[in-house]
Formats: C-alpha cells, structure tokens, sequence
C-alpha cells in the first residue's frame, strides 16, 4: 500500500463501503477499500434484516444472485413479562413485494459478496489492515496511514463504523455519549431448515422478523430481536450503554434470558450456537449525525449515525448502502469538476437532505426520547399482562368487570403516565 495513489480510498469494509466501492468501481475511478478485518463483514452483527430498496437501486435484481437467507413475510412484536408475552403478529404476501422487500442476511457472508462484487467492478479490497491516521496537507485530507505506510487519493470516503476515531480525529464527530450508543449481542443458532419453517410457520423461502420489549432487558431500555435464516435463527438483545446497570444483568446474560423466555425456548429447542458477536449500535437518529463533509472527506454509514430504532422497526443497513452510493455519486460529480473541496463536496449533504435518509431521520427525530421511557420496558408488559391473565384464565371464581379490571392495572403504572407516555409517542409518530 505505501506510496498508491488512488482516485478514492474507502475506510471499512460494511456495506456503506462496499456500496461506494462498487460504484465508484463500476464508473471506472481507481478505488482502494481498506478493512480492519480478515474479511469484509467478519466483525458486523447487525440483527439480520436488510430493507432491499436502497440495494436494488444500486444492484437491480440483487436478491437473485446475492446470499439472502429468506424473504420476510412475517412481523411479529412482544411485549414480554417474565411468564408470558402479548405478541402482534402480522403475515402477508405484500411485505415481500419488490417495492418493499426485506431479506434476512447473515452478514459475514453477504458483506463479503458485496466486498466481491466491488472487486469484480474493479476496486482493491485490502483486509487485515488498519487505518491509523489520515494524513492531511494544508487542511484537506490527502490520503491515509497504516503503520509506517501511506496512500494516498483525491477523496476519502470514511465508512468505519459507529465508533469512526478517524472522524473524531479530524473534529467532524465528538466522542459518543453512553446515552448515544447500544450494546448489541447476538448469537447464530443453527436447525435445519424445515425445523425453522415449520415453527416460524412459513415456506422455505420465506421468513419472520421478530422484536421483543420487556423482560428480556430486566426493565432497562433496549430489546430483544429474532429472524429466521434458511437453516438457522439469529437471535439477539440490544442495551442501551448508559442504562445497563440499572437492571443488574450482563448483556450476555440478557440474550440468556431471552433464550430461556417460555415463548422462545421452544422455537430454539435443539439448536446449536454457531456464532456469537457483539457490537456498538448508533441509537440517538437524527441529533448525533456529525458533520458529514471536510475538504477530500466524507463520511457514510454507522460513522455517519444512520440508524433508526423505532421499537417496531430496526433500520441501517438501507441507509447504510444508500449513503455510501450518495457519497459515491459526489465523488464522480467532484471529479468531474476537478474538486473535492469541502464546499464541492457538500453536494453530499444537499442529497441526503432530498433522500430518504434524512426525511427519515428527521421526521422519527423525536423517537429516541420515546425509546427512554422506561416504563415501556417493565411496567406497561406487566400491565399488559396482568389484564390479558384475567381476561383469559378460567378458575371458577366470578367474572370481573372488564372495565374495572382494566382500569386497575393501569392504575399501577399511573393514568397520568400513561396519557403523558402516549402523547410523547404519537408526536414522535
């Protein structure tokens, strides 16, 4: 690597950097992507679920040749005590049309063929390295250092994940806050693929997506989540760093626990752990995207704080592709204009505002602060349960007004919590 010089260097091997890769690749600039890892996609762990409308874009037809595990048909939400668990369940064939399509994946695997396909476009992929420092001249970001060794290029497109000490370094991200960011834990367990199919109730080719709220955090703010591969499960917790304590578990034990929940257990039962990771996740939205653009420096993907976690929903990986493409398309109108100045660049900043990602972003910006109420996460389960128990249990003692019954449980968390929770929620909504 010492003494290259390349049109772009991409930091980080996820999928924000294979995306810019390929395109960048694919218009023919010369492109180094540098990963940490022995492989692209070897350290990342997200939940599993890929939201195919940002890679269709860039890829059409992608699903067809990609490894996806199975197409999502089914959407399921629990709010779990310790005992039981008040499960949405929602399955139609319309989840899996192309518009709105959504795919789990395994990321070690499907990182590592987008890492491909960007190499078969063109770009050097280089693994097993790590990015130092950037060098800078006169301000503007020249190239990167590895060791005692050096390359440089006209761009630098930083893609290095949620933590980007790069981009702290250059004073675009200040250092996150515990508040900002999630410990998320996951394991892989393996079954055969009829065994997932016949307990997720869906064909070979399909799959569920599955979040949990409650016990599985011990009443800390997070949750938990499963998706149903070809012939495994990924199943996994997400917590909050600056409220871990509060519950007194580990992570590792909370997935434990959510392993051991009546309503899992039986869907993992003879399964065998494959694989285990654990990563930050980026957990505050809109307030804690940096600054995006510097002279001959963009930044893309979990660097960029692009997730969204609205309780009933988990998205990155769409965002993650979508703005490295973005960030990919900059870079070809900067050079065709010959700068690649900050203000040359900020073309980037204008195509997020008018994509997606930052229409997103901003209209759930609210969300985070609903994600904090910890009620949600050990009083309204408990409240839920308690009402659903005796509406349900048949033990010879007399009916109870449903109504009085209701109004009782709600009065253990409080009806003026429960008005001011539900206000803060819909104008997050």
């Amino acid at each position: 690597m010492s003494e290259e010089r390349f049109d772009v260097i991409v930091v980080g091997g996820g999928l924000a950097g294979t995306a810019a890769a390929y395109r960048l690749a694919k218009a023919g600039l010369s492109v180094c992507l540098i990963e940490r890892g022995q492989s692209c996609g070897s350290k990342n762990m997200t939940g599993g679920r890929l939201y195919g409308h940002s890679l269709e874009k860039l890829m059409p037809g992608f699903a067809e040749r990609a490894p996806i595990e199975r197409k999502i048909t089914k959407e399921r939400i629990s709010m779990a005590t310790r005992r039981g668990a008040m499960t949405l369940d929602y399955t139609s064939k319309k989840l899996g049309l192309e518009s709105c399509a959504s795919y789990t994946v395994l990321r070690s695997k499907f990182d590592k063929w987008m890492a491909d396909e960007a190499e078969k476009a063109g770009a050097m992929i280089i693994t097993g390295v790590r990015v130092d420092d950037l060098v800078v001249k006169g301000g503007k970001v020249i190239g990167v250092k590895s060791g005692d060794e050096e390359a440089y290029a006209d761009v630098v497109i930083l893609a290095d994940g949620v933590n980007s000490l790069l981009a702290q370094k250059l004073g675009m991200k200040k250092e996150l806050l515990p508040s900002q960011v999630a410990v998320g834990a996951k394991e892989v367990i393996k079954l055969d693929t009829k065994t997932v199919s016949d307990r997720f109730g869906v064909t070979d080719d399909e799959g569920a997506g599955w979040l949990f709220d409650g016990d599985c955090t011990g009443g800390s703010i997070g949750g938990g989540f499963l998706y149903t591969n070809k012939d495994s499960v990924s199943i996994g917790v997400v917590a909050t760093v600056s409220d871990i304590e509060r519950s007194g578990l580990t992570v590792v034990e909370m997935v434990d626990r959510l392993k051991e929940h009546p309503v899992v257990k039986p869907l993992i039962a003879g399964g065998k752990l494959i694989e285990y990771s654990a990563h930050l996740v980026p957990e505050a939205g809109y307030r804690m995207v940096p600054e995006l653009v510097g002279d001959g420096v963009l930044v893309t993907g979990d660097a960029a704080g692009f997730v969204m976690n609205l309780g009933f929903m988990v998205r990155g990986m769409d965002f993650a592709i979508e703005s490295g493409r973005l960030a990919a398309e900059t870079v070809l109108r900067a050079k065709k204009k010959r700068d690649f100045s900050a203000e040359s660049l900020s073309i980037y900043k204008k195509a997020l505002d008018r994509n997606f990602i930052m229409r997103d972003l901003k209209h759930y910006r609210r969300f985070p602060q609903v994600m904090e109420i910890r009620r949600l996460f050990r009083e309204y389960p408990a409240m839920i349960d308690e009402v659903l128990d005796n509406l349900f249990r048949v033990d010879g003692r007399p009916p109870e007004n449903i109504a009085k019954m209701a109004m009782r449980a709600a009065n253990r968390v409080g009806v003026f919590h429960i008005a001011e929770d539900f206000w803060k929620a819909v104008r997050a909504l």
